[in-house]
């Protein structure tokens, strides 16, 4: 047994010494393998300007490829038949391979590579000017293989280019009008560019000047004539504050010694029109208080044909509105040109006065203009947000602070947008020379609601936009919106947001009279009591008068309207009349006045307009006034400030040519339409 033990571990032995002679034998045999043989690679350049290239490495005889880009990046170790990707930017570069066989031997390969870019190819530039003001200047390109663009608006000298992205835009201000080579470089990653070079013209301002003059616009021609030694010029506003807040005002230097009636006039495009509106309302600015300001209009051609009004600065250093009132002066008169003087009756001492804002405006400017009070032909309604259209529908709620017969219905459709809502265009531009303020009456079924009001110009390039909450549910109320401070512009559009940012739940809600107002609270909309355009109201007659609904006998001048109440004063009584109910009483809290149009056949007729308690006449109260026109139609406006307004009153009774007995003629036969409470 021991000599089988040991004859087994002579074997083992000599098994193991047998086996390490084979594995040096083998070492030994790969010492004749060469190095790699015809190394070698394919460069595959894109043409991109990428700067992808990509390398595929070969030899005979080679396990494993390093290469070192050459670019002084990390080396990268490869199999054979991999493909290797780099990036470069345009350049020469050694590349060198290095092929390693199984033994570990080695050979290298050297190329040289060369990275160029393209050109930029199909460039294309845009170069517009700005049409509100041409002085400033866009440029946007584009171009194949562009990386960047380089442009120069050639109105400096030694420029620094202003860089432009692909894509994108760049704007430059022109300090003056003339013709400029705009030059735009495009860049691809290489050293090679494309140039393009045009000529952009930056206009002479040459638009005419008109009324209103707020010296805002780049392309009217505010040319002034400057005598006596004061220089005028429009300039950036140096006191942006207070009631003026614009960017550009005009600028009057009285020079030292200038003429007591030194000035500067600018001439208009047409002869202003004094029919409507006969009182310059002018913002101006003066470093002293007491200075008088002399506003003069006059004739084209013949300088000795004007009319001038003085108005005095009442504080220094601060903007204020003047007020001058041209209602004296004689209309057959042509005027075309607006003369300023400052500090009118002194020597210039060199003080610089500024002024903005020229405008003519109604002698007096009512409290309340109306927008749209759905009463004649509805406006066109635009809905969005997924909310049932808007319509025009007989008031369901006629009480309260809303008796009129039709108003606007929107319903928030369930599931509409957090913003849905409706708009419509008025008929003219919104006058916010006069008015700072819209007032709304609304009928919402919840209180708290965000009742958001946006106005817009006809393309919606300029908005603005004001929240107020309704506070009541289930009635009417007013609501009112102070724009105050939205940017000029013609706003035409009127978009209503109701429960705005809650999606819609088929809530319906309506509104009402949309009308401009100022700051003090006598802005309410009027409030109309009896148009005669729908249901006729029950008249009741007494003492020879006769009252009746018929269509309008004088379409013309202040009302238009299809019908109109007629009173024919028959023998009878001198205080013969009549008088029709109201549903609900008139409100006297909110309102002092009552306007009444009337059509009298003579001067001097004596209109009394009474009202009473529907169901004790000892209520009452009364106000008479004259007929200052004949044939035509005209407005009285009968002041109520007077009445208890803790009473109610129903009846409005008319009496025409009171005191005086009638005849049934047409002498004795009087029209009237619109009545109205207002302030």
């Amino acid at each position: 047994m021991k000599i089988l033990t040991k004859i087994s571990a002579f074997i083992f032995i000599l098994g193991v010494f047998f086996a390490c002679e084979t594995d040096e034998d083998n070492l030994y045999s790969l010492d004749y393998i060469g190095a790699p043989t015809n190394v070698e690679a394919v460069f595959d350049i894109t043409q991109d300007n990428s700067g992808l290239v990509s390398i595929t490495p070969n030899a005979e005889g080679a396990q494993e490829f390093i290469i070192d880009f050459g670019d002084g990046s990390e080396t990268e170790t490869y199999k054979p038949g991999d493909v290797a990707e780099h990036v470069y930017t345009e350049g020469v570069y050694s590349v060198k391979i290095i092929a390693t066989s199984i033994n570990g031997k080695t050979s290298e390969f050297v190329q040289e590579l060369n990275v160029t870019f393209k050109a930029p190819e199909n460039l294309e530039v845009s170069i517009t000017n700005d049409a509100q003001n041409p002085r400033i200047v866009s440029v946007t390109a584009t171009a194949d293989f562009a990386t960047v663009f380089e442009v120069y608006f050639g109105d400096v000298e030694d420029e620094e280019p202003t860089m432009l992205m692909p894509g994108e835009s760049v704007s430059h201000t022109y300090e003056a009008p003339g013709d400029y080579d705009v030059r735009i470089i495009a860049k691809s990653a290489g050293a090679v560019t494309t140039e393009y070079t045009e000529t952009v013209n930056v206009p002479e301002a040459s638009d005419p000047v008109n009324l209103p003059v707020d010296f805002e616009s780049f392309t009217i021609n505010y040319a002034f004539e400057n005598f006596g030694g004061t220089t005028s010029s429009v300039i950036d506003n140096p006191d942006v504050s207070g009631i003026n807040t614009s960017a550009k005002v005009a600028q009057s230097v009285k020079a030292a010694g200038a003429e007591v009636w030194a000035g500067s006039f600018l001439t208009l495009e047409n002869p202003i029109d004094f029919s409507s509106n006969t009182t310059f309302k002018v913002k101006v600015w003066s470093p002293k208080a007491g200075a008088v300001v002399k506003l003069k209009v006059e004739n084209l051609a013949d300088g000795d044909i004007g009319f001038e009004v003085d108005a005095t600065t009442t504080v220094a250093n601060e903007w204020e509105e003047l007020t001058f009132d041209f209602s004296a002066i004689d209309q057959a008169n042509e005027y075309q040109k607006v003369v300023i003087f400052f500090d009118f009756g002194n020597n210039g001492d060199d003080s610089n006065y500024y002024f903005d804002d020229i405008k003519l405006v109604p002698a007096s400017i009512p409290a309340f203009s109306s927008i749209e009070d759905f009463e004649g032909t509805a406006p066109t309604f635009t809905v969005f947000g997924n909310i049932a259209d808007v319509e025009v529908v007989d008031n369901p709620d006629a009480t309260g602070a809303n008796i009129t017969a039709k108003v606007a219905q929107l319903t928030k459709t369930a599931g509409s947008e957090t913003w849905a809502g409706a708009f419509f265009e008025a008929s003219s531009a919104l006058d916010f020379d006069n008015y700072s303020m819209i007032k709304v009456r609304t009928w919402s079924p919840k209180s708290g609601i965000v009742v958001k009001l946006k106005l817009e110009n006809a393309d919606a390039s300029i908005t603005h936009e004001v929240d107020v909450n309704t506070t009541i549910a289930n009635a009417w109320e007013e609501l009112t919106y102070d724009f105050s401070d939205a940017p000029a512009a013609d706003y035409v559009k009127v978009v209503i947001f109701f429960d705005f940012g809650n999606t819609g739940d088929d809530s319906v809600y309506y509104y009402d009279e949309i009308g401009l107002a100022n700051e003090g609270g006598s802005g309410s909309a009027a409030l109309s009591l009896q148009d005669f355009e729908g249901t006729a109201p029950e008249f009741t007659n007494f003492d020879g008068g006769n009252a009746s609904v018929i269509d309008n006998p004088d379409v013309s001048g202040i009302n238009t309207s299809s019908k109109v109440g007629q009173m024919v004063k028959n023998g009878g009584q001198t205080w013969g009349g009549a008088y029709f109910s109201l549903e609900n009483p008139m409100d006297f809290a909110t309102y002092k006045k009552v306007k009444m149009k009337v059509w009298s056949n003579k001067v001097g007729a004596k209109v009394l307009f009474k009202v009473e308690n529907k169901d004790d006449s000892s209520v009452n109260y009364e106000v008479e006034l004259t007929t200052t026109v004949a044939n035509t139609w005209e407005e009285l406006t009968y002041d109520y400030s007077g009445i208890d307004a803790t009473k109610s009153y129903h009846n409005i009774v008319l009496i025409f040519d009171n005191g005086t007995t009638g005849d049934g003629s047409a002498d004795f036969t009087y029209y009237f339409d619109d009545i109205e409470l207002t302030n």
